[in-house]
């Protein structure tokens, strides 16, 4: 993660105690069919992206900055497949809060024009699916690789996305003003004590964070999804967990 570097995986059984394991009951909705299917909005607040059934119970809030690696290793090989299950299943819906600090800290503007591109892609309804192309294509981090031209080809391996509007707003940076605003979103959160925010990949689960000393948790896939499915159980004993 950034910040604060790698910490050692951890089982989900130790990093929270949930009394008992309850079965939840069968689905009322059938799984939505694949990730195209999937609902996403931009929420009231102007920069969380919705994705998912708004009546699911488990909410899941991510915090992500395109360049960050390890936000990609969650992406790919970490705890999102997990996720993106659960969604289709309407047992999770996701929030997403795209951050762009490793630009100042790298220097140049990759994380500002992905970030501008793919809320781009949600105003063309594409944004789970270009999401993912993103990360699964994601230059090396300092090699600031996110450029216009690699965005829009990027763009070509989502079917319906990359007509003359998204190449526009790739290319005029359209929506610059949701870029800072999510940044200013991500900042946020880490509250007074983060006040440049609490790292990458950061997840918030019920409105209830993850620590960053228990955050390399994202990473594990086994793990995450042991997590997210005690959670799902017995939700309140999620949100009484000191950690």
């Amino acid at each position: 993660m950034v910040r604060g570097g790698r910490v050692a995986v951890l089982c989900a059984a130790a990093v929270v105690v949930l009394a008992g394991c309850g079965q939840k009951a069968a689905q009322a909705k059938p799984a939505f069919e694949s990730a195209e299917k999937l609902p996403e909005n931009l929420a009231k607040d102007g920069t969380t992206i919705l994705v998912g059934d708004p009546d699911a119970r488990m909410t899941v809030h991510l915090y992500e900055d395109p360049r960050c690696p390890y936000c990609e290793e969650f992406e790919t090989t970490g705890g999102s497949p997990t996720l993106r299950k659960m969604m289709l299943d309407h047992r999770a819906k996701g929030e997403y809060t795209m951050a762009s600090f490793l630009d100042d800290r790298l220097g140049g503007g990759g994380s500002k024009r992905a970030v501008n591109a793919l809320r781009a892609a949600l105003e063309e309804g594409k944004f789970v699916e270009y999401h993912e192309v993103l990360f699964a294509n994601q230059p090396e981090e300092s090699s600031d690789g996110y450029t216009d031209a690699h965005l829009l080809e990027l763009a070509d391996q989502v079917r319906g996305l990359g007509g003359p509007e998204f190449t526009a707003a790739v290319k005029g940076m359209k929506y610059q003003s949701f870029v800072t605003a999510s940044e200013k979103a991500y900042e946020k959160v880490g509250g007074t004590k983060e006040p440049e925010g609490p790292g990458t990949p950061t997840a918030v689960i019920n409105d209830k964070r993850i620590p960053m000393k228990y955050n390399s948790l994202l990473l594990n896939g086994a793990a995450f999804e042991s997590l997210l499915q005690q959670i799902s159980d017995r939700p309140w004993d999620w949100v009484a967990t000191s950690m």
